[in-house]
């Protein structure tokens, strides 16, 4: 083993490293212009919409019956309150506020005068649910298919195109 002791400072650890290419540079410079310049284009293409084009056949493919079925489309529900089966025997109560989509074509006043079928078809089940099966998103999930079934068979295919819950509160 040697004796001697070499000290090492900045200055020398800086001139053993290769002075970076001006080339390298310039290229990974390029290429991050390109990249910022290309996801600001998208973005920019993204969020105004597509243009005058696509205003136009938006347009051309609405219905000409003053909006029908467009931001009219959803029928609000009365809000629902029924008990809940409890294991223990303790009363619990459920509140539920829905919303309709309408099929295409489907008026109000066709979803109002099946509106008392599809609430009737809609208290057995949802008196027959237990606490438990209001627990996670998985159950909403659920809950809403089985409404759609149970609306569907009372007032027919194409009627009702969604249920939408608005509220849904656990007492």
């Amino acid at each position: 083993m040697s004796a001697e002791i070499v000290e090492v400072g900045p200055d020398a650890a800086a001139s053993d490293a290769k002075p970076k290419s001006k080339k390298k540079l310039i290229v990974a410079g390029a290429a991050a212009a390109v990249l910022l310049l290309g996801g600001g284009g998208g973005a920019f293409f993204f969020l105004s919409g597509g243009g005058k084009a696509h205003a136009e056949t938006a347009e051309a493919e609405a219905p000409a019956e003053g909006g029908e079925a467009g931001a009219d489309s959803y029928y609000d529900v009365p809000a629902l309150v029924v008990n809940l089966r409890s294991p223990d025997g303790q009363a619990r109560f459920l509140k539920v506020h829905l919303m309709l989509v309408r099929g295409n074509g489907v008026t109000d006043e066709a979803i109002k005068a099946k509106l008392p079928a599809i609430l009737d078809s809609y208290q057995p089940f949802l008196r027959e649910l237990r606490p438990e099966d209001l627990a996670g998103s998985a159950a909403v999930f659920r809950i809403k298919e089985e409404l759609l079934v149970r609306a569907t068979q009372v007032a027919g295919s194409g009627m009702v195109k969604e249920v939408l819950i608005q509220d849904l509160v656990q007492q």
